[in-house]
């Protein structure tokens, strides 16, 4: 499909910079497909007043980790060059994927030194690596000089929460944003962005869910950073999207089974859920055991097999995550239903307002 199909103009005053307080006091749009869709302006609070006894949710209880590195460019005879690098995949216990700028400067076998501090290791604040591989579009593999939790405790001392590139155009990261930018659920360290639609979640809102009924299930999905990269592609056919790595339990993919089984529908926390979900689910919508990494690019015209209802933020223009949601209810309610929500004063993006989708059998 041609990639202006999913264009759209979003004022600069549509672009949240800090999330709502409290979050649960989030604007909710609940979009419902037919020949006449049904558009309705509610709270995340009333999230409960759309679901059924029975209904399991599906949260991604990945932690952001901060992963964006500020650092230097060590190379014999040659002046230290600023380098700057946003993690987005563990590939080893010393080993990560990064995309780097400036990337046209960095080669294979330079050394760089993130943090600031001592030369040895991270015990003054310094961490150092050695750049393994370098691949395209300023993706970089850095082989670090420690490993292991020792690594991951380097990684918390000298990096920084990586807030995507809208809100870092316009202020820093701060210490709110440590909170501020992490579900109330994560528990498994890796990602490198939110899994934004779970900001929303307070415990009053999970306790209005379990008193009715609602199931509440997790899966780990670490989120990388290709999530904020454009589709810079004219066709959909021709665009690559980035791997992230993901884990659904054999407990998990039982309850889920048990849940369809008896009638309920999943609803999916966020389209990183979504995405591992359906990486997950047979033909037959049969969701199972599953962990690797998926690079699932889910257009119209899709099949969906496990999801049956999405919560989800507000997406850029052009990205995936709006083919997405144009595939689960139909571009032109989505289109329709974005141009309610800019109209009417929603807020866009990670830190933005929320919607409820259901999905288009038509």
């Amino acid at each position: 499909m041609r990639v202006d199909l999913f264009d759209f103009d979003l004022p600069e005053e549509n672009i949240a910079l800090r999330p709502a307080e409290p979050r649960d006091s989030a604007r909710l749009l609940v979009v419902k497909p037919g020949e006449t869709p049904e558009l309705s302006d509610r709270i995340v609070g009333e999230l409960v007043d759309f679901l059924k006894p029975g209904d399991a949710m599906v949260f991604n209880d990945t932690k952001v980790i901060p992963a964006q590195l500020e650092g230097f460019r060590l190379r014999e005879g040659a002046e230290r060059t600023p380098v700057s690098c946003t993690l987005h995949m563990r590939v080893g216990a010393s080993r990560w994927k990064a995309f780097a700028r400036p990337g046209k400067r960095i080669k294979a076998g330079d050394r760089i030194e993130f943090g600031s501090g001592a030369s040895e290791a991270c015990l003054l604040g310094t961490l150092v690596a050695t750049v393994a591989e370098k691949g395209e579009a300023g993706e970089i593999e850095l082989a670090f000089d420690l490993s292991g939790p020792e690594l991951d405790q380097a990684i918390a001392t000298v990096g920084h929460i990586p807030l995507p590139p809208y809100i870092a155009a316009k202020r820093h990261e701060d210490a709110r944003d440590r909170q501020d930018y992490q579900t109330i659920y994560a528990r498994e360290e890796g990602a490198v962005a939110a899994p934004t639609a779970g900001l929303h979640f307070t415990p009053d809102l999970f306790a209005k869910l379990d008193a009715a009924g609602i199931e509440r299930h997790f899966v780990t999905l670490h989120v990388g950073a290709g999530t904020f990269l454009p589709v810079k592609a004219d066709d959909t056919a021709d665009h690559k999207m980035h791997s992230e790595i993901g884990h659904v339990s054999a407990a998990t993919a039982a309850a889920l089974n048990a849940v369809k089984a008896r009638g309920g529908r999943i609803v999916s926390v966020g389209t990183t859920s979504l995405r591992l979900l359906e990486s997950a689910a047979a033909e037959d919508g049969t969701v199972r055991p599953w962990s690797g990494a998926t690079d699932i690019f889910i257009t119209p015209g899709y099949r969906f097999r496990a999801v049956d209802v999405l919560m989800t933020n507000f997406h850029l223009p052009k990205s995936t995550l709006f083919m997405l949601v144009s595939a689960f209810s139909g571009l032109e309610t989505m289109r329709n239903a974005y141009n309610h929500a800019i109209s009417t004063g929603y807020r866009f993006y990670s830190y933005g307002d929320s919607s409820l989708l259901f999905r288009n059998d038509r």
